[in-house]
């Protein structure tokens, strides 16, 4: 029986692709200071023949890599407490990096992060390539998917919410107050939270028999701006909504602000739902109800997760989805009686 070839060493790389070892380190490190046709020669042998790397410490640097898809608004704040908090207990730094709206790391960001050398990156609501799983794979730099943008591989682990049951819950609220004219807007499509929340939604209202209106569903972008836009253009409507799910907190108070510049009055006219519970909405006027979404505690659970694979050992669970529940505040109230 034929076996397995062994993976080359660096010096056996190098000779295959007729350059120096310390080209082939470069390109195994990170390095930039290397053409992108030798990069993608050595990077082709390796996928080919594999590499065998002299075993390195479990815990190669104190730093904890986190990527979000944009630092904005609190939603980045709760998470990183949750990793410092867990980072701290082992004498570890958090490294924060920011994608700006994008939700797909670049080539850019991948070479700092393999010349930092992490224990591992934590991506927030964003997603790498096959390819940069690959090269953090061959690094032995371990990577959790927190709340991830979209279903992530089975390989890679991720920590989530429960998102369907969060939009099930805030419309039924709605429904049980008597509202049967509800809006919702989601974030954007490409996103497995806004999907499933979504989905929710439809679901909840298919129980109540109420049929889903298209004109009702605004696509967001999970920003206020968003928000603001989607409600502003729906509460113009003939048959306006008398209730909105807005799928995150930022398009909640965008919501706000689109009711205040039409002279609406929350709740008497219009209830307002919205999803994640922060800190700052329970000081909204009025306090905003809103499914909590437990972002420190995923965070916390995505950087045990990632410590666990850096000591090199396996987890019981790739996938940990922990639960949302409802916060009745004062931003939802009955239906109002239709007008005489």
């Amino acid at each position: 029986m034929p076996t397995e070839p062994s993976p080359l060493t660096l010096a056996q790389l190098a000779e295959l692709a007729g350059v120096s070892t310390a080209t082939v380190s470069k390109v195994v490190n990170g390095r930039s200071e290397v053409s992108s046709e030798t990069r993608a020669a050595v990077e082709e042998l390796i996928r080919r023949h594999g590499y065998r790397r002299q075993r390195r410490r479990s815990m190669p640097t104190s730093l904890v890599e986190l990527v979000f898809h944009a630092l904005e608004g609190d939603y980045p704040v709760e998470i990183t407490k949750g990793v410092a908090q867990v980072a701290r207990q082992h004498d570890l730094t958090v490294g924060i990096s920011d994608l700006h709206r994008d939700h797909a790391a670049g080539d850019a960001w991948l070479e700092g992060v393999l010349r930092r050398r992490p224990s591992g990156v934590i991506a927030v609501f964003s997603g790498l390539t096959e390819t940069q799983h690959e090269q953090l794979a061959r690094r032995e730099i371990p990577l959790v998917l927190l709340d991830p943008a979209d279903t992530p591989a089975r390989n890679i682990p991720s920590v989530g919410a429960g998102n369907w049951n969060g939009g099930l819950t805030a419309t039924h609220h709605l429904l049980e107050l008597g509202h049967r004219r509800i809006a919702i807007i989601t974030g954007p499509d490409s996103a497995l939270s806004s999907r499933a929340r979504l989905d929710g939604y439809r679901t909840a209202l298919d129980m109540a028999g109420v049929p889903v209106d298209p004109e009702l569903i605004g696509r967001g972008d999970f920003f206020i701006e968003g928000g603001l836009a989607q409600a502003h253009r729906m509460l113009r409507l003939p048959d306006r909504p008398t209730a909105i799910f807005a799928t995150n907190d930022g398009q909640a108070i965008g919501v706000y602000h689109a009711a205040h510049r039409l002279g609406l009055r929350i709740p008497d006219d219009l209830s307002v739902i919205g999803f994640d519970d922060m800190p700052s909405v329970r000081w909204a006027v009025p306090p905003l109800t809103t499914i909590r979404q437990p972002l420190t505690e995923m965070a916390a659970a995505a950087t045990s997760m990632l410590l666990t694979l850096a000591h090199g050992e396996q987890l019981p669970q790739t996938r940990v989805e922990l639960a949302t529940e409802l916060v009745v505040r004062e931003s939802t109230g009955p239906a109002p009686l239709p007008p005489a």
